[in-house]
């Protein structure tokens, strides 16, 4: 098979993998800059085209496009599914995954255990946001943001009220959550393919951080999860759409909840913690389910 890989940096540890991997198993792996692409929307004869030359004999194309340019890459995974090229994540999908207040939306509607989380505009719904969560401490989160950035804990009432009338006056959307202190810290990374968690870890914050993203210090472990985080992981992606999946969990005295699910899953902390070869998974979904023109989300929202 011939594979192109979205990616605007080559050299990034999941990029290497996944090229690695498709190699491994016989196949072709071109890493293409997302925003070297460009295209050429046309009825007849739609095209991609990458440095001068027009791409074509694709079987499948795994999309591995930042938060920062999400609407770019986005047009350009459509083009591909456009010449019926095999998405693992398709567009619809991942742009579900990076609208938070949707994707919170969808899994709510849907039953999915959250925080609980309020979602205003008006500067004077302050207090009334506030008690919607069930008060202090909270957690604030920029919709935009990703890897921990733009989430701030606020301990105290007058903190909050600071933090989101900055926001507001920054024309920022965000979200109010409540803060789940019984996780300590901590939450389990669940890597979703297909309709199984093939890997997980849990996520431990460093000391007097809340954030447990590995980027920002935290430190990774393996866990054994219980058949219900299990199965609200595999229900959370398969309700985003998404074929791959980083579905990460808080463990709440009132069970699991989700608090996002990530279209582009990061395989350097999964996989040197568990030892799996996540990579060549995903490469054997590929192999397993890539045809033309075949694309679970087509005209939907």
């Amino acid at each position: 098979m011939r594979i192109a890989i979205l990616s605007r940096n080559a050299r990034l540890y999941s990029t290497r993998r996944l090229v690695d991997a498709a190699q491994q198993r016989g196949h072709e792996a071109l890493v293409l800059d997302t925003l070297k692409c460009y295209i050429d929307i046309a009825s007849l004869r739609p095209g991609i085209y990458y440095k001068g030359s027009r791409l074509e004999g694709f079987d499948a194309v795994i999309p591995r496009i930042g938060a920062s340019i999400t609407f770019y890459g986005l047009a350009v995974l459509r083009q591909f599914e456009m010449i019926g090229v095999f998405p693992l994540n398709e567009s619809v999908a991942i742009g579900r995954s990076r609208d938070k207040l949707r994707s919170l939306q969808l899994l709510a509607r849907k039953g999915i255990g959250l925080p609980v989380t309020s979602f205003a505009h008006d500067v004077h719904n302050t207090q009334d946001v506030i008690d919607l969560v069930g008060g202090i401490p909270l957690v604030v989160k920029l919709l935009e943001g990703s890897q921990g950035r733009g989430v701030v804990l606020a301990e105290t009432f007058k903190a909050a009220e600071s933090v989101i009338d900055a926001f507001r006056e920054l024309g920022a959307d965000f979200l109010v959550q409540e803060f789940i202190q019984e996780a300590g810290g901590t939450d389990l990374r669940c890597l979703v393919i297909g309709d199984k968690v093939v890997a997980a870890m849990k996520r431990q914050a460093r000391e007097g951080e809340f954030r447990s993203n590995l980027h920002r210090g935290g430190t990774a472990s393996t866990i054994r999860l219980t058949p219900e985080e299990r199965s609200t992981a595999v229900r959370a992606a398969r309700i985003i759409g998404l074929n791959v999946a980083g579905v990460d969990i808080l463990r709440s005295n009132h069970g699991p909840l989700v608090m996002e699910v990530n279209s582009s899953p990061g395989l350097e902390g999964i996989e040197r913690v568990t030892g799996k070869d996540v990579a060549g998974m995903m490469i054997e979904y590929i192999e397993k389910h890539a045809r033309p023109h075949k694309t679970r989300t087509r005209g939907k929202g």
